[in-house]
């Protein structure tokens, strides 16, 4: 009886052990196809940006903030702390600091230091509506620089994407100078087309730099994310103590004393916001492409857009409203088009593998 209750009771380990074993391996497995998952990525990156952009629209324009390249600080800094707490807790893993590849890596944090402060200054002067709109047009910035770098293409159908987002930017044009109501709005609102145009240059060589670098240094997506955060604190924090006014009276205008402590919440809390846009734009950047992680944002403009004109001013007229139909088509017709070239790719290779 004791031999037979030794041998069950080995067979019964044996069993949870393989069962054990079993569940690690499909656990791995699914955890495995969620990293490298393009659905799932660009899924993420869709609900981290719309928090992103609303989070620091509220900082930026609901209490007079101007110290901008202080808010980036703290956003790299809360992003640095976050996956450095997760990191101890072994939750996730990344690289350990190389000077060799931070200095090669560190043109990349300058663009990325760019891309950052332009976008808060156009998202400052600007509308969300109309920033998500004039958004648009880095993708056709990054789609011919694919082309350049990457041997991409441009297909008739994308080009027509083009032609339509350019049109939806001109009607949102039309749209806020309809709404300006002085020589100061039309100031502010040019002020705001400078700095959204300067973004979009930004932004398309930060994308398609990145992205080089990703190929050639095998960055995981906490690596990339690891060394732009870490990289861009020094930088933000030299040119807010040289660009920025730190006089008592400006500070005193930032952070009033009767809402102080919600101003510093709000900052951490865009900072924390950061945490997600900066992990799931380099994940959807490598699992997917540049293009398409530029044309997701543009698909996210409807919610972005809605939630300006429900918790913001956002200037509601006939131009506005037809801006963000017309830009939202034109990212429908865009990842149709992307669709179609990737089928057809996947039609001609068993013809050239022959």
């Amino acid at each position: 009886m004791g031999i037979i209750t030794f041998y069950l009771t080995g067979q019964l380990l044996y069993f949870i052990k393989r069962k054990s074993f079993s569940f690690a391996m499909e656990k791995n497995s699914v955890s495995n196809s969620i990293v490298n998952n393009g659905p799932v990525s660009i899924f993420a990156y869709c609900l981290s940006s719309i928090l992103m952009t609303v989070t620091n629209k509220y900082v930026l324009s609901g209490f007079s903030f101007n110290l901008n390249f202080l808010l980036l600080a703290v956003q790299s800094i809360v992003c640095i702390v976050t996956i450095g707490s997760l990191k101890s807790l072994n939750i996730i893993n990344y690289r350990q600091f190389n000077k060799d590849e931070a200095k090669k890596w560190s043109p990349i944090a300058f663009l990325l230091v760019a891309m950052i402060y332009t976008s808060s200054k156009a998202l400052q002067y600007l509308s969300i509506p109309v920033y998500t709109i004039f958004k648009n047009l880095t993708i056709i910035l990054i789609a011919y620089g694919e082309v350049i770098w990457f041997g991409g293409k441009v297909t008739t159908m994308a080009l027509s994407s083009f032609l339509l987002m350019v049109l939806s930017s001109v009607i949102a044009y039309y749209g806020d100078n309809a709404a300006a109501k002085s020589s100061d709005d039309l100031f502010s609102l040019y002020l705001g087309y400078f700095w959204m145009f300067t973004n979009c240059f930004a932004s398309a060589a930060f994308v398609l730099i990145m992205r080089k670098r990703i190929k050639l240094t095998n960055f995981k997506d906490f690596d990339t994310m690891y060394y732009n955060n870490l990289l861009s604190i020094p930088i933000l924090l030299l040119f807010t103590f040289l660009f920025e006014d730190w006089s008592s009276e400006n500070i005193l205008k930032n952070f009033p004393a009767d809402n102080r402590a919600v101003t510093i919440a709000a900052m951490i809390l865009s900072g924390a916001s950061s945490v997600g846009i900066s992990y799931c734009s380099a994940w959807c950047v490598r699992v997917t492409s540049s293009t398409t992680y530029s044309m997701v944002g543009a698909l996210n403009k409807l919610p972005i857009a809605l939630s300006g004109l429900i918790f913001f001013d956002a200037a509601v007229n006939f131009w506005s409203v037809s801006s963000i139909f017309v830009g939202f088509i034109a990212g429908l017709v865009y990842a149709v088009a992307k669709q179609k070239q990737q089928k057809d790719t996947q039609q001609q290779l068993p013809t050239t593998n022959k």
